[in-house]
């Protein structure tokens, strides 16, 4: 195996963030413009590098094209990764080519489908944290790993990506936009941070270049609801309150799915920028346990199968999917999988939502990411002037919540008209206990 020789990244560093003129491996002179002040922390040397903070404070950006300028020079091996890539469409791939192009680096690159390489030797590749076990415990020689959205980065990827990122003077990049105090990305580096590590929060008056277009939409978001602008331009966690639907109905810990469990699946599909999800789920004693998630943005229809296979139940057992597309119903029926509209009425979403909240407590396993994000913000609307909590549920941050009622549908369907007819009921009742209660 070719030795990794590890790039000279003190001289590099210093140039990129003065902007100073290094010998490109086409010998040929290459001006870099210097990135905000605020992240000339990233050409210092740390284990650590995390940079966190609102909407418009170019964290991508920068991040790209620092490790751009450094690669286009030297032998630098960089893990581009993030908590579920289902496509290298949701990895960096794009951003790092357009940086490359906006740099005139465009002679120094290779790039190709799933892979970038210099022609001094660096190379980029791009991994899921999540269904990447293996491939990730197998990687040598990271000079640098990017963790981008690291905010839905969990526990056990942390706990798997850290240690496989040993090469000496190796780093982890870490950017993100804050959603939670709890995260355990928020929590592990910056309520807790780490030894020789660089932690800065960023925002909009951090970029030099925030764009116009961007402002104007910011002043209406301060205006109109400060708390949605702490949180997305100030990069403030969210905040908890009594408008959370299930605040008092979940926790998130590690459970072992028995064997014999009857599965539930349920799936929503993504409009837009809203993400497809396949959740799945058993009962036992009262409790709703949640521990498996599929989750993706963009994902096309072609590629649904592949992320519904990363549940390996999902051709074995029925699933229960939004009746608003039928024509993926039935493309997702013809590629073998047992899926059927969930039905639904006025009040549906009410009625599923009282079955959860109906559960002693609804369980999340920590893999669930998603799903245990939801749970926390998962809300009604909020009054702006009086504060009060109004009977109106919020639409957002509920794509695994409406999949979990999905996966209930027969449930919610038979709970529901008991409650309007009890004569619906059929099959024997139960016999009386030695006590005379049933």
């Amino acid at each position: 195996m070719e030795k990794h020789v590890p790039p000279d990244t003190d001289r590099i560093r210093d140039a990129v963030a003065s902007g100073a003129r290094l010998e490109a491996a086409s010998s040929a002179p290459v001006q870099d413009p210097p990135v905000p002040p605020a992240f000339r922390p990233l050409f210092r040397p740390a284990r650590y590098k995390v940079f966190y903070g609102g909407r418009g404070a170019a964290k991508s950006w920068a991040f790209a094209r620092a490790l751009v300028a450094l690669s286009a020079r030297t032998p630098c091996r960089v893990l581009c990764a993030r908590e579920l890539q289902v496509s290298i469409r949701e990895s960096v791939h794009r951003l790092l080519c357009d940086q490359i192009d906006e740099l005139g680096y465009g002679e120094l690159f290779e790039r190709k489908k799933s892979e970038i390489r210099s022609r001094a030797g660096g190379e980029f590749i791009f991994k899921g944290l999540r269904h990447n076990a293996s491939e990730i415990k197998s990687l040598e020689g990271v000079d640098i790993c990017w963790v981008e959205e690291a905010q839905s980065v969990s526990k056990n990827s942390w706990d798997l990506l850290v240690p496989t990122i040993r090469k000496e003077g190796s780093e982890i990049w870490v950017s993100f936009n804050p959603e939670n105090p709890d995260d355990d990305t928020y929590r592990r580096f910056v309520r807790h941070p780490p030894e020789n590590a660089i932690v800065v929060k960023v925002t909009w008056r951090d970029n030099p270049w925030f764009p116009e277009t961007l402002r104007a939409e910011m002043e209406t978001c301060r205006r109109t609801d400060p708390d949605a602008f702490a949180h997305i331009w100030e990069g403030e966690p969210k905040r908890i309150s009594d408008a959370q639907v299930f605040r008092d109905r979940y926790v998130v810990e590690a459970f072992e799915t028995p064997p014999v469990a009857r599965f539930l699946h349920g799936a929503d599909w993504g409009f837009a920028r809203d993400p497809t999800v396949l959740v799945r789920a058993f009962t036992h004693e009262k409790r709703l346990y949640v521990d498996r998630e599929a989750w993706g943005i963009g994902v096309e229809l072609d590629r649904l199968p592949d992320l519904f296979d990363t549940i390996d139940t999902a051709r074995h057992w029925p699933i229960r999917a939004d009746s608003a597309r039928p024509e993926t119903i039935a493309h997702m029926k013809r590629r073998g999988f047992n899926i059927s509209p969930a039905k639904k009425w006025p009040g549906s979403v009410e009625d599923g939502l009282a079955v959860l909240r109906g559960f002693e407590t609804v369980v999340v396993h920590p893999r669930c990411v998603h799903t245990a994000d939801e749970m926390r913000l998962y809300s009604y609307k909020v009054d702006r002037v009086s504060g009060a909590v109004l009977p109106v549920l919020a639409d957002q941050n509920d794509h695994c919540i409406d999949a979990l009622r999905y996966a209930l549908d027969e449930t919610i369907r038979n709970r529901t008209a008991i409650r309007i007819n009890p004569a619906l009921v059929s099959g024997p009742r139960p016999a009386a206990r030695s006590d005379g209660r049933r």
